[in-house]
């Protein structure tokens, strides 16, 4: 009796399921999901994560089905615009560019969503809201942030008897003299510390990393730039270019040149051939991934001497996201970008998954965010008020283009007098800025 009992409510709940099946069959089969595209820059096993995230969001909206393409980048993105012919969402590495996409409307003003839904943007810390936004016109959010720390090989310090990191410039000048190893024709065999411009993201030739470390001002109270005003650049570059010097520029050139790609598990840092570096929090995975054993350690970079206040500060960037102009599914992307930037949530997962740093206050205190002594210095870094950008301008990464081929040449020994130098590459910059505000969409 009391078996037919239970196999009659168990028949019963099975009818029910099914019943209930039934109808959500029946009322998804009435409602037609839209494909909605992102398009991002992340490949392989970022990529990976990324699409990890968004199967997440796409579960549990019926309504959409979400197609991730990654490898894109800004060129691509500029010429699905013009073409008409554009993703849902869009996002790029290069914050800097931000101000050409906010100016020319290439993507859309966010400010009507964020009010609809009564979105406060200052959940974000200050530095992503300036590289969100240009002039007050918010066309994109933050997505993730790219914080620059320091990175040290413990073994090779306490062989060199060097106890702590370095703090300050001179510090770094004194600690990679030490660590640094020599073949017996003067070649490299172990760099110390690789001051070369063009060496791996930490010494991007557009002195981007360097900047908050010196405390140098790109602009003047008038918006002219102030490279050559302002003495912290002169003594960034004549910084640089000593430990360049005393390298030998060949010298640098021939390592360099040896090294292995950045993104390979044969990086120079991973694998011993570079003592001491400045790169970003991702490192720390690619770490974890590629070289787990790896006895090294992560800390605020050094700073100008003359400026040691700045010290716990770095240079902060970010992936941007937004909506292009033509879009079709206007809402649903909306709602995707939504989930993805102000929700603690996917923040958490996605930076516990290729270890960037989340971007809202919430997410950055999250207990999603799995524990790491060496990711937590970038949360640190990310977190100081003195911690900078590059700035957003009309003209988009076009300055650091020109700061770029300046400081190539400085390296080299072709770029003459310094000051003089600066004061050209101010004018360039000013006349190029003006022309960009003057007009010039993507």
């Amino acid at each position: 009796m009391r078996r037919g009992v239970i196999a009659a409510i168990a028949l019963a709940a099975i009818l029910a399921a099914a019943a209930g099946a039934t109808a959500r069959s029946a009322a998804h089969a009435g409602t037609k999901a839209d494909t909605i595209t992102v398009w991002v820059g992340w490949s392989a096993r970022v990529l990976a994560g990324f699409k990890k995230v968004v199967a997440e969001y796409d579960s549990k909206h019926p309504d959409v089905n979400v197609k991730v393409v990654g490898g894109i980048n800004d060129d691509k993105i500029t010429a699905a615009i013009r073409s008409g012919n554009v993703p849902d969402v869009v996002s790029s590495f290069t914050s800097a560019n931000v101000g050409s996409y906010c100016k020319s409307g290439a993507w859309v003003d966010l400010k009507p969503f964020l009010s609809k839904d009564h979105l406060d943007v200052n959940v974000f810390p200050k530095t992503s809201q300036y590289y969100t936004q240009y002039n007050g016109k918010r066309c994109a959010l933050p997505f993730l942030a790219d914080v620059y720390g320091f990175y040290y090989n413990k073994k090779m310090f306490q062989a060199a008897g060097i106890k702590s990191p370095p703090k300050t410039m001179s510090e770094l000048t004194a600690d990679a003299k030490k660590l640094t190893k020599r073949n017996q024709n003067g070649s490299l065999k172990v760099v110390g510390y690789n001051p070369f411009l063009g060496f791996y993201a930490g010494n991007a030739p557009d002195l981007s990393a360097y900047a908050p470390l010196f405390g140098a001002k790109y602009t003047d109270a008038a918006g002219h730039s102030a490279l050559s005003k302002d003495p912290a650049w002169s003594r960034l570059l004549k910084w640089q270019k000593n430990l360049v010097d005393w390298y030998g520029y060949k010298n640098l050139q021939k390592f360099d040149a040896g090294a292995a790609d950045e993104f390979s598990a044969s990086h120079a840092f991973e694998i011993g051939k570079v003592a001491m570096m400045i790169d970003g929090e991702w490192r720390v995975a690619f770490i974890q991934a590629e070289h787990p054993g790896l006895a090294y350690a992560t800390a605020p970079a050094p700073v100008d001497d003359a400026k040691k206040n700045l010290y716990g500060a770095g240079y902060v960037n970010g992936t941007i996201i937004g909506i292009p102009k033509g879009v079709k599914h206007k809402d649903q992307a909306w709602a995707l970008l939504k989930y993805l930037t102000f929700n603690a949530h996917p923040l958490a997962q996605f930076s516990n998954l290729i270890r960037n740093v989340p971007t809202t206050k919430q997410s950055l205190n999250s207990k999603e965010i799995k524990p790491d002594a060496h990711f937590k210095t970038f949360l640190t870094i990310f977190a100081n008020p003195n911690s900078k950008t590059t700035p957003i301008t009309a003209a988009g990464n076009a300055y650091g283009t020109l700061i770029q081929a300046f400081a190539v040449k400085w390296q080299a020994g072709h770029a003459g007098d310094l000051h003089a130098g600066l004061q050209k590459l101010d004018k360039q910059i000013d006349a190029q800025l003006k022309q960009a505000q003057a007009g010039g969409v993507p």
